[in-house]
């Protein structure tokens, strides 16, 4: 499907509403993820970001809402998801980021972000809604997401992801002789609980060793009590008023 009725979306406030996004009202949707990725990446004015598998755009937009003067550039397979990132402002280049348009092939960036499908579907079961499952399903090799993120840095620029805490050892593994200085940052529901999610962050021609960093704690108390909001003060501020996440 290459487009979508306005029935079928909803326009939803990120950041606090400073910026706004159009995503499917059912199938994959941009959430608490590619919110936190975007605030992990110390961008400055007037440098180049590439989003590979951008979606809707939300870690390109998400980043570029809160370091104006940013020059952003999305890659995204699915016709559908195209179109609506280029809808919500982001340029979007339709096509498997494995075989790159000449536009992009040319260029390099200061950073590259991608939020990578968590699950291996060799081991996992496929899910009904296709945006869904190739945003969740991963059909190309995590090492292939290293690699061409790689290539496309320049000297000294950074590959940032948010992956599953399960998969340290295949991120490790597929930086090995591509990208050095790697960092991980657990990231905790609460404290006391194991990570779910990582941080991880390499360096194109990087030397420094490989650094595993503090937790980042997303929620205060030690275990869900009620449903009101409960995230940290320094995590609020990312996800309600698009602050910087401190690493």
């Amino acid at each position: 499907m290459t487009s979508i009725s306005d029935n079928d979306l909803t326009h939803d406030a990120f950041l606090g509403g400073k910026l706004h996004l159009w995503q499917p009202r059912l199938g994959y949707r941009a959430g608490v993820d590619p919110v936190l990725l975007a605030a992990s990446v110390p961008a400055r004015a007037g440098e180049t970001v590439l989003d590979l598998g951008c979606g809707v755009g939300a870690a390109a937009l998400c980043l570029g809402a809160r370091v104006p003067g940013l020059d952003l550039t999305g890659v995204e397979q699915q016709a559908s998801y195209v179109a609506l990132a280029r809808r919500n402002g982001l340029q979007v280049f339709e096509t498997d980021f494995c075989n790159l348009p000449e536009e992009v092939r040319d260029r390099s960036f200061d950073h590259v972000l991608a939020n990578p499908p968590f699950f291996d579907r060799a081991a996992g079961r496929q899910a009904s809604d296709a945006g869904r499952e190739a945003a969740r399903g991963q059909a190309t090799p995590l090492a292939a997401w290293v690699d061409v993120g790689a290539r496309r840095l320049r000297h000294k620029g950074h590959l940032h992801m948010i992956h599953r805490a399960e998969r340290v050892p295949d991120l490790l593994a597929a930086a090995h002789g591509r990208l050095g200085s790697p960092e991980i940052w657990p990231i905790c529901p609460r404290v006391g609980k194991l990570a779910e999610l990582v941080i991880f962050r390499a360096r194109k021609d990087g030397r420094a060793d490989f650094r595993l960093h503090p937790p980042i704690i997303l929620h205060e108390g030690a275990q869900h009590l009620c449903d009101a909001d409960s995230y940290r003060a320094e995590i609020r501020a990312v996800l309600r008023h698009g602050a910087a996440l401190t690493l």
